[in-house]
């Protein structure tokens, strides 16, 4: 059954209705101005952490394999990797910019959550601590990370241009973990988390539904070749750690997920695999296309699992 509380955002932006999710063709920064305030109940997202990597001149350098802000991973072990942004390549002018955007992005989802509504943001270790002071100062209180326990191709080259020579240097750890930032709008003065749940639905999080606490520390897999298969976008995040994010950051288990940089669909995939109402928001239209066809393939995967979410 539709959730009746989507209605609210159905207007004359392109879009299109999945389930109880609904997904536009849209900048994010315009349409969270657009809707009413306080009217989302949870964000889960992956934005594009250097800003630059997904404007058309870098996706086309990218589709041809030329790198600009993409860098092309070495192959090995017989498989060839897919490119990676270059964050180490950006400037200083670069890093303000990124911190300003983050900041304006900031203070608009600030002024659609609901108060006590949490934020769930992915990072990685170069740029957290930037991305992460400009939601802080936009007004979000940072309530820790999670840790997505995840080896990745980031980090462990030699020098560039010198790996000969410096064979026994790296330049950066090689990652393992990819951090996730965690914020929470603030409550009312005065009012507790208990209070703030009957009013509002938020303020905490779900619990797992073996009813253990929500951690912060995940283990993960990458990406499986299945779900790429469905979803062709850079930076797709595997269902098993989506899915558990996106159970935890509705607390009652009601309200509505949005996803401001959606991609492919994952996360609105997500949240329909767990029984959640969720919108989606891409300014891509070819990833917004894919996205209508993504979704409901990614959230009929693995029943058995999506079962574990639904049985509470």
């Amino acid at each position: 059954m539709s959730d009746p509380q989507l209605h609210q955002y159905v207007h004359h932006i392109a879009h299109t209705r999945i389930g109880n999710a609904i997904v536009y063709h849209a900048d994010c920064f315009a349409w969270m101005r657009a809707i009413p305030a306080e009217s989302i109940h949870a964000i889960v997202t992956d934005p594009p952490y250097g800003v630059r990597e997904f404007e058309p001149d870098q996706l086309a350098k990218r589709e041809r394999g030329q790198g600009g802000v993409w860098r092309i991973p070495p192959s090995f072990d017989g498989h060839t990797r897919a490119p990676l942004p270059r964050f180490t390549a950006m400037t200083e002018d670069d890093r303000q910019q990124l911190a300003a955007y983050f900041g304006e992005w900031g203070r608009l989802a600030l002024r659609v959550l609901r108060p006590g509504g949490h934020l769930f943001i992915a990072a990685n270790a170069l740029l957290a601590q930037l991305v992460f002071a400009s939601l802080s100062d936009a007004g979000f209180e940072f309530r820790g990370q999670i840790i997505r326990l995840v080896r990745t191709l980031r980090g462990g080259d030699r020098p560039k241009n010198a790996e000969t020579e410096f064979a026994d240097v790296c330049s950066l750890p090689r990652g393992c973990y990819e951090p996730w930032g965690l914020f929470r709008k603030p409550l009312p003065t005065g009012m507790t988390v208990s209070e703030c749940l009957r009013a509002h639905q938020t303020g905490g999080l779900r619990r797992n539904p073996d009813g253990t606490p929500f951690t912060d520390v995940i283990e993960s897999e990458r990406t499986p070749q299945r779900e790429r298969a469905l979803a062709n976008h850079p930076s797709l995040k595997p269902q098993s750690f989506l899915r558990q994010i996106v159970y935890a950051a509705l607390p009652l288990g009601t309200g509505v997920i949005l996803d401001p940089f959606m991609g492919s669909g994952s996360t609105i995939a997500a949240a329909l695999a767990v029984g959640y109402a969720a919108i989606g928001i891409e300014r891509n239209k070819r990833y917004y296309q894919l996205s209508v066809q993504a979704i409901p393939a990614l959230a009929n995967l693995y029943p058995a699992q999506s079962q574990l979410f639904l049985q509470l």
